[in-house]
């Protein structure tokens, strides 16, 4: 099954009613930067990055450029080594110095890479999920590219950690009827009445979700506060709550204001500061456990994730 075409599609979402807003981002409109790889069948592989606004834009060219390689390859031949194909587009020279590995150019990426493992999946004719699992620790391994991980992991320790795990699969094989867990991210939005929050609270819990999302980050923390304590009243103590500050804090303001908010016994605090700042993360991290700090959505890069992983000095 090969790849002969690669259609690049901008979509965009307007929420509007303060959907979808936080301390830093006030737009209210969605974008989808979408690839679609069309092959010699009916069978095409779709990938997506998720941005907001105009900025779709960028991602969207940046796709139609990093993808021109993909075209006329086969999809069992470009997915046995995957983790080379992916170093190869993320590190051409031509594009290389607007990142390396973040921005822009990570976000396409995401989309491509979307877009070859659905299409991989579409081609045998089973869920992803199912493909990955069917797929030998070394095949696996072999998707991805751990260049820079040397000094934490190699390819041999990634195999081996794969075999290893190998035997409890069977303990895990739950989840297939379960399904994970999840909480309710819409019920406060930074731009929310207190009333409108009070609702989706009601609404969430008749819903059946136990677990539950607040925006944080104002220029007044009393707001924040107020708001946490209120969630945590209409919640009831059983819920899990978690705040989101979405990087609008430096240190000092996130040590203060993490302690005040530690009252409504939070689950954890999501990017109380900058998403890349590992140093401010260990000292935040210190000075306000046990309450946990989440982190990674705007990481760019598994570089800065290893480097959030070491353990603190």
């Amino acid at each position: 099954m090969y790849i002969n075409k690669i259609e690049v599609t901008d979509k965009r979402f307007n929420l509007g009613n303060g959907a979808g807003s936080d301390a830093v981002n006030d737009s209210t409109q969605y974008a989808y930067a979408i690839c679609e790889l069309h092959t010699d069948s009916s069978v095409k592989g779709i990938g997506l990055a998720f941005t907001l606004g105009a900025g779709n834009d960028l991602v969207c060219k940046a796709i139609q450029y990093l993808s021109e390689t993909l075209q006329g390859r086969e999809i069992e031949e470009l997915m046995a080594d995957f983790g080379s194909v992916y170093r190869s587009i993320l590190d051409s020279p031509t594009y290389r110095w607007l990142g390396p590995h973040k921005g822009v150019m990570q976000l396409a990426l995401a989309a491509i890479v979307n877009a070859c493992f659905d299409l991989w999946a579409k081609s045998r004719q089973v869920p992803l999920w199912k493909l990955l699992l069917d797929l030998s620790p070394k095949e696996l391994v072999a998707t991805l590219d751990l260049n820079y991980l040397e000094d934490v992991l190699t390819v041999e320790e990634a195999e081996n950690i794969l075999k290893g795990n190998f035997t409890g699969r069977t303990l895990r094989n739950g989840v297939l009827q379960t399904g994970y867990k999840a909480y309710d991210t819409s019920v406060g939005w930074f731009n929310y009445s207190d009333e409108k929050i009070k609702e989706n609270v009601a609404r969430a819990i008749d819903r059946g979700f136990t677990a539950m999302k607040l925006k944080v980050g104002s220029d007044d923390p009393q707001r924040d506060i107020r708001r946490a304590k209120l969630v945590r009243a209409e919640a009831g103590n059983k819920t899990t709550i978690m705040l989101d500050a979405n990087q609008k804090w430096n240190l000092p303001q996130a040590i203060s204001i993490c302690k005040e908010l530690s009252s409504i016994n939070p689950y954890w605090i999501e990017e109380p500061t900058h998403p890349d700042d590992v140093l401010a993360h260990q000292t935040l991290a210190k000075d306000i456990a046990p309450l946990k700090i989440a982190a990674g959505e705007h990481i760019p890069n598994k570089i800065i994730f290893k480097n959030f992983f070491r353990p603190a000095p």
